[in-house]
């Protein structure tokens, strides 16, 4: 049989379009990919998970006849794609008319900047197996040693992949982008009183290897989280200073951003649907929407719809600016397209740590992790469970377990009292911990 030539992605892309073009689409959008992927984890001081892999993936969404159906194939053979394409145009002639579905208006590509946003470690491909294995055992050991006589077992794994990324449309749009990942990550179950068997974690992600925590770092922090879970118990319920930790803030933000979203606006779920150019928040609250931090995990040129991004400040001193809204639900809502996603969330930092604030207030309570949750989009209320430490003038008092916070998200931004020093840099949530004043906690 004879071998069929590798095209490269541009060469591919352009051979995809003519085809479904010519076999009845109206227009089209292929995005290419290739990933190679090492996944390595130790648990016992011995790997148990060893994986490595190159994926290529084709993804092709088609508009037929005002509709639209989109599938992915690893298959990229030219034998095998000229049935995929005519399958899943004959998929799209079945599928519900939809007069809002097409390809954005090649106008909205345009202004993109070619800025090098230094994404790709250039030592990728010169990482070795034994380095890999190194720095798990690094981050085990440490954590082996400060579990001492309380560790049950401990986990360790690294993981690391290099990206590329080809898009294109029928309508104009040329795309790319490429990059790599790094993360390293440990975690221990401790002997606690009695059967208590709690586990603690923690990790580091970054584009560049030089960038992530130092393994002994994340070794020794994992287990002393461990240790926070220790003795964990219920308070009565009361209402006190909260500060939450930088590493979790981000699950309260995906709350406020839910009800932000070009979805829930014209689904008509949402509590901030007619809250532009309100308040929303304290001063204090500021949201930045920023692509172009160089090695940022969520930096890119191009959002989803292939639009140039652009730095947008989404909340300014408690006021909202600005909705996530794509180009198909800025159709159904008739206003100017925004971006329906985040690339760098920022809250600025500010002049203290979370130890001096601590100091200050007669008693709050340190959220360190959450538990389960759940928000409603269109009335705002949300709850959530809750782990953390109890202090009393900055001294502490006892691990907290088993209670909870619930609040709304017209009120609870507006509690914001003070931002910490310290954001996080392990995700595209960049923001420091947040001290909130006056929230219920109370027993599950």
């Amino acid at each position: 049989m004879k071998k069929e030539k590798q095209m490269s992605f541009p060469e591919l892309t352009e051979w995809v379009i003519d085809r479904t073009l010519k076999a009845g689409a109206k227009d089209c959008r292929i995005s290419l990919s290739k990933r190679r992927f090492v996944e390595i984890n130790y648990r016992e001081r011995k790997p148990d998970t060893l994986k490595e892999a190159t994926i290529r993936d084709l993804n092709l969404g088609v508009y037929v006849d005002n509709r639209y159906a989109n599938q992915s194939t690893p298959d990229i053979r030219l034998s095998s794609l000229e049935s995929f394409i005519t399958g899943l145009i004959e998929s799209a002639r079945v599928m519900e008319e939809d007069p809002f579905r097409s390809l954005p208006d090649p106008v909205y590509y345009s202004g993109r900047t070619e800025a090098d946003l230094q994404k790709t470690d250039p030592g990728y491909d010169q990482l070795s197996p034994e380095e890999r294995h190194s720095i798990i055992q690094k981050a085990e050991n440490a954590c082996t040693v400060k579990g001492g006589q309380k560790v049950i077992s401990v986990e360790a794994g690294e993981y690391d992949e290099k990206y590329e990324e080809y898009v294109r449309t029928s309508n104009g749009l040329e795309a790319s982008s490429q990059g790599t990942v790094f993360q390293l990550g440990a975690s221990m179950y401790g002997q606690d009183e009695g059967d208590r068997r709690p586990t603690g974690y923690q990790y580091s992600v970054a584009t560049h290897l030089a960038d992530l925590t130092a393994p002994e770092q994340i070794g020794t922090e994992a287990a002393i989280r461990t240790f926070d879970l220790f003795g964990a118990k219920k308070i009565s319920t009361t209402k006190l200073p909260v500060i939450i930790e930088n590493r979790v803030v981000q699950v309260l933000l995906g709350f406020l951003l839910g009800p932000l979203s070009g979805r829930s606006i014209q689904q008509k779920r949402s509590c901030f649907a007619n809250k532009k150019g309100e308040k929303i928040g304290s001063d204090l609250l500021t949201l930045t929407d920023d692509p172009f931090i160089s090695r940022g995990l969520g930096s890119k040129l191009y959002d989803d719809d292939g639009f140039p991004t652009k730095r947008r400040n989404i909340i300014s001193g408690g006021i909202l600016n600005d909705f996530l809204i794509d180009w198909y639900y800025s159709k159904k809502l008739e206003c100017e397209p925004t971006s329906g996603s985040y690339t760098n969330l920022i809250i600025p930092p500010g002049d203290r740590s979370v130890e001096a604030i601590t100091k200050d207030l007669p008693r709050c309570l340190l959220i360190t992790d959450f538990l389960g949750g759940n928000s409603n989009s269109t009335t705002g209320d949300f709850s959530i469970g809750i782990f953390g430490k109890l202090f009393e003038k900055g001294q502490f008092r006892q691990n907290i377990a088993e209670m909870n916070i619930a609040d709304n998200q017209l009120s609870f931004w507006n509690k914001l009292i003070e931002v910490s020093n310290d954001p996080w840099l392990s995700s595209s949530v960049r923001v420091p911990s947040l001290v909130f004043e006056e929230i219920v906690v109370s027993g599950i």
